[in-house]
């Protein structure tokens, strides 16, 4: 039998309760400790420490002077008509006078159809009425010497009433005669093809050596004029009222037409129509602008954005619309004083075109405002300034 002493030996001693178990408070302690350390410093940091590191931002200068009130929206380039050149005869295609994509005048020649048909019934057409222009001439020949021997009693009245009719038969078959020339004369002109209206012309349909006939559904090609050029786009319901006041008392309101970036400027135009409604699906009003696209920057089917220049606000205190801020109070800006430290102001805005705001009260003409960096102050934060902005202050 074993020893119970050499046992109990070998054997780490037991440890008290109260020690058991402490190395996880431990930690967990000390993380809590750290974290209450990271939020005190973080709520102490530059932004919140007006004393502390000045923070770089970007300013600008406030100015005074009018302003465009503009309304924006999405707008799609529309041509004043899209026309597809058809053939008004059956026939042979023998001649296509045209290019892909070339500008093309009123009246120009494009195509032709095989004319010599058309030659052929114009030739018909002119024997058939010298024919009965010889036969009417006979008649009424034959009607004047009945007249003289009716009146010497040797013929009846009766003949020459039926000559008095035969002559006017001829004559109607002469009409029909001239109609018939002048249907194959309008054949044969139209058998040369020529642009209806100015524009540009598409892709061609139809190549040389076809048959193409009167009733086919496709044409030879399209044609699209783009001088000038229209724009249609949508405003909100809400605006349609100062859209209509101003159109109104100007009599004509500017339009602006810019690339789907709004970096680049295609054309300025006027706006020459409102639709009679309000879409129901999306709450706008759909109008339509004319420009002149001289340059031709504009393009049928082409996606622009609008600005249609409701008003202009003389006058004004413009800041960037970068540095007015929204929050609980209102509309604000951080405007930089002459200790390098920020005041917060409470502004009112009037309107906003673009990179500029439009202010009713709050500012005057003058004052630097912060564009960038805005995220970082707190009223009285010390700011850094950029050397262009120092040297001017």
């Amino acid at each position: 039998m074993d020893n119970p002493t050499s046992i109990l030996t070998d054997q780490a001693p037991a440890r008290p309760a109260y020690l058991r178990g402490w190395r996880p408070w431990v930690i967990g302690g000390a993380l809590l400790l750290g974290l209450f350390f990271i939020v005190r410093d973080g709520k102490k940091g530059p932004a919140a420490n007006p004393t502390g590191r000045p923070v770089p931002v970007t300013v600008a200068q406030v100015r005074k002077g009018d302003m465009a009130v503009r309304l924006s929206g999405l707008g799609t380039v529309t041509s004043l008509s899209n026309v597809m050149v058809k053939s008004r005869v059956d026939g042979q295609l023998v001649r296509v006078d045209f290019t892909e994509g070339q500008l093309v005048r009123e009246g120009q020649l494009l195509a032709e159809i095989d004319p010599r048909p058309f030659q052929v019934q114009l030739m018909q057409a002119e024997g058939q009425f010298a024919k009965d222009n010889a036969a009417r001439q006979n008649a009424a020949a034959d009607l004047s010497r009945f007249q003289s021997l009716v009146k010497q009693g040797i013929i009846s009245s009766q003949q020459v009433d039926a000559q008095v009719s035969a002559v006017t038969q001829f004559e109607a078959a002469l009409k029909a005669d001239q109609a018939a020339v002048e249907s194959a004369k309008l054949n044969l002109v139209y058998s040369r093809i020529t642009a209806p209206i100015s524009g540009r012309v598409g892709l061609r349909l139809v190549d040389m050596g076809n048959i193409v006939h009167a009733t086919d559904a496709t044409g030879l090609v399209t044609i699209a004029p783009i001088q000038p050029i229209n724009v249609v786009f949508s405003i909100p319901a809400d605006s349609i009222q100062t859209v209509l006041a101003q159109n109104t008392k100007t009599g004509q309101l500017g339009v602006e037409a810019w690339d789907r970036d709004m970096r680049t400027r295609l054309g300025v135009g006027s706006l020459a129509a409102i639709d009679n409604q309000v879409d129901p699906t999306t709450g706008t009003v759909k109008l339509k602008a004319l420009f002149s696209n001289e340059d031709r920057r504009l393009f049928p089917n082409q996606f622009v954005n609008a600005q249609l220049l409701v008003d202009t606000l003389r006058g004004v205190v413009i800041v960037p619309t970068a540095a007015v801020q929204r929050g609980p109070q209102g509309s604000f800006i951080y405007v930089v004083k002459s200790d390098s430290t920020v005041e917060l102001r409470n502004v009112e805005v009037l309107g906003t075109d673009g990179d500029d705001t439009a202010l009713s009260k709050g500012l005057t003409g003058g004052e630097t405002v912060v564009t960038d960096g805005i995220e970082k102050l707190r009223p009285g934060s010390k700011v850094a300034l950029p050397k262009a902005a120092g040297a001017k202050g």
